[in-house]
């Protein structure tokens, strides 16, 4: 797979232009978006990530600065040319209703149909080589209203694809997704990038995920502006620190993520190791209670396993479950 420089963006200003004044929401952005990575665009809400999508995808004028696209400034596309580059998956769930999967991602292949949409041979090659690429090939004949929200955007990234275009752009493609559905999401947007070599740029509020999947991360903020590197290098920087830590979270650069900082009031000495063990220290974490094999402490809890023993005062109690053993101590 070969990487290359699709996206060149040289001193862009972002924002709106009304009758009397000019909002910038983000001024002096250069940068570069590769081919073959996923790269996620992280930010508070009202930051400007939807006005910066936006204004990649030619939706909004920019406020200056230079945008390119595979070589070429995008003011100088046209609609139909920018349509054979730029797909775009919104963070509104589809109100479609009538419509199967098939003919849903067939309107992909619409900037190459004309105007009666009609589909040759090859089109159709290329809306099922898409609906299979997201692993969807069961959902073929589904009308979209039965669809869940994980497999109604998985048709709308198929849809992208079926544009054949070599970049695709997603607002917040996980938004209304359970846990599990982001993490495939994500996986599948991983994987997308390294099998069709694309350029994929996408918004997202999962920050745990972009953290351990993505190539790429654009943290923007109001007052820091943008700043892009490989996850590790901004952890390692201290950027993901400055733009993300609020009081009671901080970020673990051993780990490369979040935790929430807790103010202990007591100590209690916990002796055990594996699973067991890390849950109880967890557990004590969450109650307001420091609790570790470091901890010096004539309170011990010990951790067995088929119980937990916590010995206080001269007392022994035997306890089957964590949750008997938090009441206990509250």
């Amino acid at each position: 797979m070969e990487i290359k420089e699709t996206i060149q963006i040289r001193d862009l200003a972002i924002g709106y232009s009304g009758k009397n004044q000019v909002k910038v929401v983000a001024s002096g952005i250069t940068a570069t978006i590769y081919s073959g990575e996923l790269t996620c665009l992280l930010g508070a809400n009202g930051v400007g990530k939807s006005t910066l999508l936006r204004t990649l995808s030619s939706f909004q004028p920019k406020l200056g600065g230079y945008i390119f696209i595979t070589g070429k400034e995008i003011g100088e596309f046209s609609d139909k040319e920018l349509s054979h580059v730029i797909s775009v998956v919104l963070t509104e769930k589809p109100d479609i209703r009538n419509m199967t999967v098939d003919e849903l991602v067939g309107l992909g292949r619409s900037p190459y149909t004309g105007f009666w949409g009609t589909l040759t041979k090859e089109d159709k090659e290329i809306v099922n080589y898409a609906i299979a690429l997201v692993g969807i090939q069961s959902l073929h004949d589904r009308m979209i209203q039965t669809l869940s929200d994980g497999e109604r955007q998985k048709v709308m990234i198929a849809k992208a694809l079926a544009q054949e275009t070599p970049v695709i752009y997603l607002d917040e493609p996980t938004a209304f997704l359970d846990y599990p559905s982001k993490v495939e999401m994500m996986q599948l947007l991983y994987r997308l990038s390294r099998e069709t070599n694309k350029t994929i740029f996408l918004s997202t509020h999962d920050l745990e995920l972009a953290l351990q999947i993505a190539d790429k991360l654009w943290l923007m903020d109001h007052e820091k502006g943008v700043r892009i590197g490989a996850p590790e290098d901004l952890s390692l920087d201290g950027s993901l620190s400055s733009y993300f830590a609020r009081k009671g979270i901080v970020f673990d650069a051993e780990i490369g993520l979040f935790r929430v900082e807790n103010e202990f009031g007591k100590k209690i000495r916990v002796e055990g190791d594996g699973v067991r063990y890390s849950m109880v220290c967890k557990a004590l974490k969450r109650i307001e209670i420091q609790g570790n094999v470091e901890v010096e402490s004539e309170d011990v809890i010990q951790v067995f396993p088929d119980c937990f023993l916590l010995r206080m005062k001269n007392q022994e109690k035997r306890f089957d479950t964590i949750a008997d053993l938090l009441a206990e101590l509250q």
